[in-house]
């Protein structure tokens, strides 16, 4: 089970459908960490962009939703739980005096399909305990009604298998399931303000983990020839529930989305995603963070047309040359630098000069750029202090982004840490210099900045995609050198 295949080819997918799936990724530089591709159940092909790896834990996001539903349909199975349970009978202490009778009806189902009786997610980061918001926020329609995509009804899921468990739900979940399919021991999950494991978003996993938990859903919950998820919740969560089409997709099942092709995936922020397609016996699954991308989340249609139209029903004649390339390729992925130039006629001009910044929305009073052959500093000043970032022109630099006000393992609480990041930068004109950086910590995020220089004045300007932090970096500056 989840064995190695000998090619591709072997499994019925050509090399050279996957080289030019990972051409295009980076062609349209699709912000890519991993890929992991299964046929009948054995890995045809795997891949990272340096510096992610197979064995590296990477933020799931929504995916963690699906993985909360695994957990709920196996407390059925133990008959601990009901999907007509009403949700609000678990938790007395949560619950106002005079709950809305919406509310009160909420069922375990209603939370499963997303059809809550609330119109958007009832917390938010500076709530102390998401789950009360949950009861005490007033609904806007009945439950059980109309799709909603709602991540508190998850938090709220996740909060009720823990108080039955008497365990974080990742935990509950090893013995019967994630122990068998050799799930990672050290996983963990983000925790939400009141100590709850935030079901909703936070597992932290390989991918490799994404795709087994993925897979055993494929296979009606079997792993090998052992039953380890109740098959009849599994046929049920991954069909359709409840109707999504007016958001433009193909269904909805238990924290789980229907797919064209009749099938199914977990879906997390930032193009996290295990898509299955069972009648293939094909399973898609990647890690990456195209977050306030142009391109949105196009990796599964760029899965689409460059994979799937070619996966053959029996094995393939062995390709030698297109699987060496995949191999050579795969081998050389890595995180690309911004693209631009290394120079600038301006450059030497503004190398190491202060430049005061009038007031603006970032907080930042004084900055400047030194430049050192291929690598480079922004050193600035705003309401934390000093600050310093290292960055790449023309490749990548890891080092650690010196904001330190964020959240780390623990929603609402900050530990004063710094995030791992990547950073490059190029001139992209004879005055233009840009720089990203990707966040790659706990929490993932993506800001872009660009400074143009004019004469004694410089113009910058900042944009940030990340959740709940760098909000610190939003927005137009101006100002002019000392």
């Amino acid at each position: 089970m989840f064995t190695l295949a000998t090619s591709p080819e072997s499994v019925g997918i050509p090399s050279h459908a996957i080289l030019n799936f990972l051409q295009r990724i980076d062609a349209e530089r699709i912000c890519m960490h991993g890929f992991l591709l299964v046929r009948h159940n054995q890995i045809a092909a795997e891949g990272y962009w340096a510096p992610w790896s197979a064995d590296r834990k990477h933020r799931m996001y929504s995916v963690s939703k699906s993985f909360v539903s695994l957990a709920v349909g196996m407390m059925i199975d133990e008959g601990r739980l009901t999907l007509d349970d009403q949700v609000a009978s678990y938790f007395p202490d949560k619950v106002p005096a005079q709950l809305h009778p919406w509310l009160a009806d909420s069922t375990v189902r209603d939370l499963l399909m997303m059809s809550t009786a609330h119109s958007s997610t009832s917390y938010t980061r500076d709530d102390p305990d998401w789950v009360w918001t949950f009861f005490n926020r007033a609904p806007s329609h009945p439950p059980g009604a109309i799709f909603a995509y709602d991540t508190a009804a998850t938090v709220v899921l996740t909060a009720l298998v823990e108080r039955l468990a008497g365990m974080p739900f990742l935990d509950y979940m090893r013995p019967g399931f994630l122990d068998p399919i050799g799930f990672s021991a050290d996983a963990w999950c983000v925790r939400t303000p009141e100590g709850v494991s935030w079901g909703g978003s936070g597992v932290m996993c390989t991918l490799r983990d994404l795709a087994k938990v993925a897979l055993a859903c494929m296979n009606g919950g079997r792993w090998g020839d052992e039953q380890v998820l109740p098959a009849a919740y599994v046929a049920a969560a991954t069909a359709k529930q409840i109707d999504n089409a007016m958001r433009g997709n193909y269904g909805y099942g238990y924290q789980i989305w229907r797919e064209q092709e009749d099938g199914f995936s977990f879906r997390g922020m930032g193009s996290q995603y295990a898509i299955c397609f069972p009648d293939k016996d094909f399973l898609f699954a990647c890690i990456a963070d195209t977050q306030g991308a142009p391109a949105g989340s196009a990796i599964p249609t760029v899965m689409q047309e460059e994979l799937y139209p070619h996966l053959a029903d029996a094995p393939l004649l062995a390709d030698h040359a297109a699987h060496a390339e995949l191999a050579a390729t795969i081998e050389r992925l890595a995180v690309l630098p911004l693209p631009g130039n290394s120079a600038a006629p301006v450059a030497a001009a503004v190398d190491g000069v202060w430049y005061t910044l009038a007031e603006n929305p970032m907080g930042i009073t004084r900055m400047r750029l030194s430049f050192h052959g291929d690598r480079g500093v922004w050193e600035y000043t705003n309401a934390q202090g000093d600050n310093v970032l290292h960055f790449g022109i023309g490749r990548v630099l890891g080092g650690k982004f010196p904001q330190r006000n964020y959240f780390g393992p623990q929603i609402g609480v900050i530990p004063g840490i710094e995030y791992d990041c990547l950073a490059s930068a190029a001139w992209v004109d004879g005055q233009t210099f840009n720089l990203e950086v990707y966040i790659t910590d706990i929490h993932l995020g993506g800001l872009r900045i660009s400074f143009a220089f004019k004469g004694e004045e410089i113009g910058i300007f900042m944009t940030k995609q990340a959740e709940w932090f760098l909000d610190e970096y939003n927005g137009f500056a101006g100002g002019t050198r000392l």
